[in-house]
C-alpha cells in the first residue's frame, strides 16, 4: 500500500496554466453537479419508474434511500482511498463506476435491479465527490483564484438538488423516467475525456495507510446512523428497529472515534475535525443540509399537488433561488470571506437562510408563487450561497496534503447525513402536523385534506428556521472569532504548493 505512483513528467503536469486550471474547474464542476442532482433527480421521476416496474409504496422509498445509505456511510472511506491511491486515480474509477451503475438502474427491469444500481451509484460517488473536493484544493493555489472557484463548486453544491428536480421533471416529461438515470453516462463520459487529458499525475504520499478497523466503525457507524434515520420516515422514531440501528451507530461511531487515538494512520486524524474553523464549517454543512432538504421536498409537494404545477413547471420555479445562491456564492468567496471571515459571513448566512424558510411558512391554500413562495427561495437561496461558499472553503483550508482527501470527505458526509435527518426528522414533523390539524375537524373532505397538507408544509418551514437558527448560534461558538490574516490565508496555498 505504500507504493507510490510516478513522478509528473513534467512541470507542466504537475503546475496547470490558468486556462487548464479553469478547464480542470469545469471537468471537476461537472462531475460534481452529477453527483448532487442524483438525490433529488429521481424525486421526481419515481412515480413513473414506480408504474413501469409495478412495485409498491413501501418500496419506492429506497430507490432514494439506497443512494445515500452507500453514499453516506462510505465517505470517509472514498476520501482515504484518494489519499492513498491518488485523487485523480480515485476520481476517474469513480466516473467510470457511477457511469455504468446509472446505465443498469436506467435499464432496469424490477424494483432489486433498479435499488441496486441506485446503491452502486452511492458507492462510487463516495469515491468520486470527495476526489473531486480534494482535486480542486490543489489545483487553485493562488488564493483570489482559489476563491472564485470555491464560489463556483460551492454554488454547484448548492443548486445541484433544485436542477435535479428540474433536470428530473424534463426528461420524465418529454422522454422517459430511464434518462433520470442514463444522462449520467453523457455526464461521466465528457468529465471523464477531460479528466484524462487535464488533470494533472501528481504523486501520492507515501506515508498514508488504509486504517482498517477504523474504516469497519465508521462506514458500519454510518451506514446504521442513515438507516435509522431513513427507518423513521416510514416507522417512526419509537419503532424497535429504528432506535436499534441509531443505538448500534451511536456505539460504532464512539468505538470509532476511540480507534482513531490509538491507530498510526486514523482514518480521520482527529487533527482534522478539532480545528475549530473546520469543525464550524462541518457543523454548518450538517445543520444547513437538514434544513435546505425541506425546501426540495415539501415545497415541491406545494407546488404540485396544491397549486398544480407539472413537474417540469416545479423545476423552473426552483430557478429563482439557484439565481440568488450562484450569486451569493461568487462575491461571498471573491470579496467577503477575506475580508470578513468565516466567523462572521457563516452564522449570518444561516440566519439569512432562516429567513427565508419564515417567509416560505406564510404559504396557504391559495397563496400565489410571487407573493408567498418567490421571495422566500430567493432570500434562501442567498443565505445557503453565502455558508456553502464560505463553509466548503474553510473546511479544507490549511489542511496538509496527505489528509486533504478525507478533509474534503467530511464536507460531503456531513451535508448527506444532515439531508437524510432533514427527510426523516421533518417528515415525521408533516405527519404529526397534518394529525393534529385534522383532529376534532370532522369527516377528511377534500378541502380539509388540502389545508391539512398545506399547514404541514408550513409547520415544516417554521421547524426548519428553528433549526438553521439554533444552528447559527453553534457554528457561531465554535468558529473562531476575527478575520483570517494574509498570511493565514496563503498558508493553504503554500502547503499545496510545497508538496
Amino acid at each position: 500500500m505504500s507504493q507510490t505512483i510516478p513522478q509528473p513528467r513534467s512541470a507542466a503536469d504537475a503546475e496547470p496554466t490558468a486556462s487548464r486550471r479553469w478547464l480542470v474547474l469545469a471537468i471537476l464542476g461537472v462531475a460534481q453537479l452529477m453527483v448532487v442532482l442524483d438525490a433529488t433527480i429521481m424525486n421526481v421521476a419515481l412515480p413513473s419508474a414506480q408504474r413501469a416496474l409495478g412495485f409498491s409504496n413501501s418500496d419506492r422509498q429506497w430507490v432514494v434511500t439506497a443512494y445515500a445509505l452507500s453514499f453516506g456511510s462510505l465517505l470517509l472511506l472514498g476520501g482515504r482511498l484518494g489519499d492513498l491511491l491518488g485523487r485523480r486515480t480515485t476520481f476517474m474509477i469513480g466516473l467510470v463506476g457511477f457511469a455504468g451503475a446509472s446505465a443498469l438502474g436506467g435499464a432496469a427491469t424490477n424494483f432489486a435491479a433498479l435499488a441496486g444500481a441506485r446503491a452502486a451509484q452511492g458507492i462510487f460517488a463516495a469515491l468520486l465527490a470527495p476526489a473531486a473536493l480534494g482535486l480542486l484544493t490543489t489545483t487553485f493555489t493562488d488564493p483570489r483564484e482559489r476563491a472564485r472557484a470555491f464560489g463556483i463548486f460551492g454554488a454547484l453544491a448548492g443548486t445541484g438538488g433544485a436542477i435535479g428536480l428540474l433536470l428530473g421533471g424534463a426528461l420524465t416529461t418529454y422522454v422517459s423516467w430511464r434518462w433520470a438515470l442514463y444522462i449520467n453516462v453523457g455526464f461521466a463520459a465528457v468529465a471523464l475525456s477531460g479528466a484524462t487529458a487535464l488533470l494533472p499525475r501528481i504523486a501520492r504520499s507515501g506515508s498514508v495507510r488504509l486504517d482498517l478497523w477504523g474504516t469497519l466503525t465508521a462506514s458500519s457507524g454510518l451506514f446504521s446512523l442513515v438507516y435509522g434515520i431513513s427507518h423513521a420516515e416510514t416507522a417512526g422514531w419509537a419503532d424497535l428497529v429504528t432506535l436499534g440501528s441509531l443505538a448500534l451507530s451511536a456505539g460504532l461511531l464512539v468505538a470509532f472515534a476511540w480507534t482513531q487515538t490509538k491507530v498510526a494512520h486514523p482514518l480521520l486524524p482527529l487533527r482534522v475535525v478539532l480545528d475549530r474553523d473546520r469543525a464550524g464549517s462541518y457543523l454548518a454543512m450538517l445543520v444547513v443540509g437538514t434544513g435546505m432538504f425541506a425546501v426540495f421536498l415539501f415545497l415541491t409537494y406545494y407546488l404540485q399537488q396544491t397549486m398544480g404545477y407539472s413537474a417540469i413547471r416545479t423545476g423552473v420555479a426552483f430557478l429563482p433561488m439557484v439565481a440568488a445562491l450562484i450569486a451569493a456564492a461568487q462575491v461571498t468567496a471573491q470579496v467577503l470571506l477575506r475580508r470578513v471571515g468565516a466567523w462572521t459571513l457563516i452564522p449570518s448566512g444561516m440566519v439569512v437562510a432562516a429567513a427565508g424558510m419564515l417567509l416560505l411558512a406564510r404559504i396557504g391554500v391559495h397563496s400565489g408563487y410571487a407573493t408567498h413562495v418567490l421571495p422566500g427561495l430567493i432570500v434562501m437561496g442567498l443565505g445557503i450561497g453565502v455558508v456553502f461558499a464560505t463553509a466548503m472553503q474553510t473546511a479544507v483550508s490549511g489542511v496538509e496534503s496527505h489528509d486533504a482527501g478525507v478533509a474534503s470527505a467530511m464536507v460531503n458526509t456531513v451535508q448527506q447525513v444532515g439531508g437524510s435527518i432533514g427527510i426523516a426528522l421533518l417528515g415525521t414533523i408533516a405527519g404529526n402536523a397534518a394529525s393534529g390539524y385534522l383532529a376534532g375537524r370532522g369527516a377528511p373532505t377534500p378541502a380539509l385534506l388540502e389545508a391539512a397538507a398545506v399547514h404541514s408544509y408550513a409547520t415544516t418551514f417554521w421547524s426548519a428556521a428553528a433549526i438553521l437558527a439554533f444552528g447559527a448560534a453553534l457554528v457561531a461558538a465554535v468558529l473562531k472569532p476575527g478575520v483570517p490574516g494574509p498570511a493565514a490565508q496563503t498558508a493553504a496555498a503554500e502547503l499545496v504548493m510545497a508538496h
